[in-house]
């Protein structure tokens, strides 16, 4: 069984993106255009770069604690990359 993993992107923009995946790499890849399936918020905004990763044992979880993240502001956002760095 796959491990989930919850994420946060810096964008070119300094703008972040969160979202949940189960290969973060790939996932980055797919974000900053190298192969087919990034989100149409990350396209514009490239290139991106993967700032923080959280791993969690389901994907239930794992959107749970990605909604969590999206209520939280841009400051607390940055707080959460701080302290995992």
């Amino acid at each position: 069984m796959n491990d989930w993993y919850v994420y946060m992107l810096r964008c070119a923009d300094n703008t972040l993106y969160t979202g949940v995946t189960t290969d973060p790499e790939r996932r980055l890849r797919e974000h900053n255009g190298e192969v087919k399936g990034g989100a149409r918020y990350t396209r514009t905004r490239q290139p991106v770069t993967m700032v923080w990763q959280e791993v969690h044992a389901n994907r239930s979880d794992a959107c749970k604690r990605e909604a969590q993240i999206k209520r939280i502001s841009k400051s607390a956002k940055e707080k959460l990359i701080i302290e995992n760095s």
